[in-house]
């Protein structure tokens, strides 16, 4: 029988049923319906698809009781939801999964039996899944999250290294992972590309000079590949700030994040990583982790600002604090985008004892230097194309900038509270203009601080 085949019991039938009971047993039975309890019911559904994991949302009015379990051959994740009726949103499931979600072919619900519904989520490959509820928070009421992550996440080396045409060199699975024989490979793949890389430089400078068109100040930035870690603020169900147009700030972070991105990609002998490449949430320190597997030379988080006045405007660059926030309204915002893991939604149950080694090596005092240096040379470029906030780099407690060994900065482009500066971020030229000021802050900072020599490329 497939999982979905209801019994063939119906409402009425079983409290006949019911009643060849004795009469105390039909009064526990029955007493919380006399009484008018309310049975929850799932008011809505979201599905946000990504390599790195899909995730869906089920947004319910009142607490809801349920089991979960995995079928192989095929893959399936079965949810059951106890107390719950089948509804509109819930048999709209079907048409929630796009047919190019990485992870899930197929998902439908139907009445299982009287009081549960059963979900059946048809998998693409197998999965880790992961299943939790969140409380109320913001905007939305309580909610049962479905997280499936491929058995193999994605590599985030792999992805940097897709860009440069080194794929063929390495095996993948179907996933897009690196296959466990070619792993001793990867090492040596990044070293020959960032020999080529010197290279191509060395023979760029050397035609440039012959020809004597050079500018002053024009030349590359630094003499090995440079790793940066670009990290579009929010994403999923964390819309982020909502502006008074409808403009959410996740989708203006992504479209800023992928032009700097290109940007920097451009560089003979640079190359860029997205903590989140379309809208989906990552949670604050997952963003660090990825910037680190990696080793990135510097951490760029970009944000829009808001605040509860319109009339706020303007850019700020914030750094990590480890001594209390330099404002009051750096207090304000830090703790603002820090709860962004209770909005998107982060499952309390999974411990990652990467984040107590970070909170062990806050105290390198070098880390936190580096960062005032890039954050004063962004914000001067920003200067240059808008107003600013406030005239030098503010400092708070972010979370997402607690790379211990990573230059970070975050980059609040403009606040999207504001009706003004939310048409101008909206403006695709103005988003351009963002990730060049962005990017020659950038140029600037290894002028003057070329990266030291490192003794590998990634680190797991």
């Amino acid at each position: 029988m497939s999982e979905l085949v209801p019994e063939n019991l119906h409402r009425r039938g079983v409290l006949r049923d019911l009643a060849r009971f004795s009469g105390a047993s039909l009064l526990l039975l029955v007493t919380p319906l006399a009484y008018g309890a309310r049975a929850p019911s799932i008011v809505a559904v979201r599905v946000w698809p990504a390599a790195d994991y899909t995730r869906v949302t089920l947004e319910h009015d009142l607490p809801i009781k349920y089991d979960h379990f995995t079928i192989q051959n095929p893959e399936r994740l079965v949810v059951d939801l106890h107390g719950v009726e089948l509804n509109s949103a819930l048999e709209g499931l079907a048409g929630k999964i796009s047919p190019g979600d990485p992870n899930i072919k197929l998902l439908r619900a139907g009445q299982f039996k009287p009081g549960v519904v059963r979900l059946v989520m048809e998998l693409k490959t197998r999965v880790a899944p992961q299943v939790f509820v969140l409380s109320p928070v913001g905007n939305y009421g309580y909610r049962l999250v479905l997280d499936v992550y491929p058995s193999e996440p994605p590599d985030p080396l792999l992805s940097l290294i897709q860009d440069k045409e080194l794929v063929p060199l390495l095996s993948t699975d179907s996933a897009g992972n690196i296959r466990d024989e070619d792993e001793d490979k990867t090492e040596d793949i990044l070293a020959m590309f960032a020999d080529d890389v010197e290279n191509k430089t060395k023979q760029q400078e050397e035609a440039e000079s012959a020809k004597g068109k050079r500018k002053s100040g024009s030349g590359p930035v630094v003499d090995r590949l440079v790793t940066i870690t670009i990290d579009p603020g929010h994403g999923g169900e964390d819309p982020g700030a909502v502006g008074s147009g409808g403009s959410y700030e996740k989708t203006i972070t992504l479209a800023v994040g992928k032009r700097l991105k290109a940007k920097i990609d451009a560089e003979p002998n640079m190359r860029a990583l997205l903590t989140r490449d379309s809208d989906f949430f990552v949670p604050l320190q997952k963003r660090v982790q990825k910037a680190r597997q990696v080793q990135s030379d510097l951490f760029v988080s970009i944000h829009a600002d808001a605040f509860i006045r319109p009339d706020a405007r303007g850019a700020s660059v914030f750094v990590l604090s480890e001594r209390g926030a330099s404002s009051t309204a750096a207090r304000w915002l830090a703790k603002k985008e820090n709860d962004a893991d209770l909005v998107g939604g982060v499952n309390l149950n999974v411990r990652d004892p990467f984040l107590a080694r970070t909170l062990l090596d806050l105290s390198q005092t070098a880390t936190n230097n580096d960062s005032l240096k890039l954050g004063k040379a962004v914000l001067m470029e920003l200067g240059g194309i808008g107003r600013l906030h406030k005239n030098g780099v503010e400092q708070a407690g972010f979370a997402v900038l607690k790379a211990p060994d990573i230059p970070s900065i975050l980059v609040e482009t403009a606040f999207i509270s504001n009706p003004e500066e939310e048409k101008r971020l909206n403006d695709q030229a103005y988003q351009e203009k963002i990730a060049n000021a962005i990017m020659a802050g950038i140029r600037k900072y290894f002028r003057r601080n070329p990266p030291q020599a490192k003794s590998k490329l990634a680190q797991s």
